[in-house]
């Protein structure tokens, strides 16, 4: 039974990640932290990396908190709560980060409906240069409009 409560546990996780980075994506990155977050819409600088990976670091610690607390046998469900928080972390990185953004250059021909649907909804997103007048902030769950041919 503990094995069905871990699974629930780390598939409500992943899809509360989903809420998390949209809700963290409008009001804290296109809002008081525009500063960390705008160098992702305009790139003012020559490094690869960008002052909105501090968002990734800050998920990061919070699922290794997750990690923590269960090792420490301080809270059961830390670990299929940090495994659920890493695996959304992983596959943002993956969708948005190498697939969208191709920041490492794989994921350049997939061409099925989802990854047609995700990358038109993410340049709708980054047509606004700016941190008002946003839309599409989700990232793996998009609008069923972009999704139309």
């Amino acid at each position: 039974m503990q094995i069905l409560y871990f699974i629930l546990i780390f598939l409500a996780t992943y899809c509360f990640m989903e809420f998390m980075a949209w809700f963290t994506h409008k009001y804290i990155m296109h809002g008081f932290l525009w500063s960390l977050h705008k160098d992702h819409h305009k790139k003012d600088h020559d490094s690869w990396f960008e002052r909105n990976d501090a968002f990734f670091v800050f998920y990061a610690v919070v699922s290794i908190g997750c990690f923590l607390l269960w090792k420490n046998d301080i809270f059961w469900a830390g670990l299929p709560i940090g495994i659920g928080i890493f695996a959304y972390g992983l596959s943002y990185f993956l969708v948005h980060d190498i697939f969208i953004h191709q920041r490492f250059k794989l994921f350049r021909n997939a061409n099925n409906r989802y990854a047609k649907g995700v990358r038109r909804a993410h340049k709708m997103h980054h047509k606004h240069i700016g941190k008002e007048d946003g839309e599409c902030f989700g990232m793996l769950f998009v609008p069923f409009k972009y999704f139309k041919k």
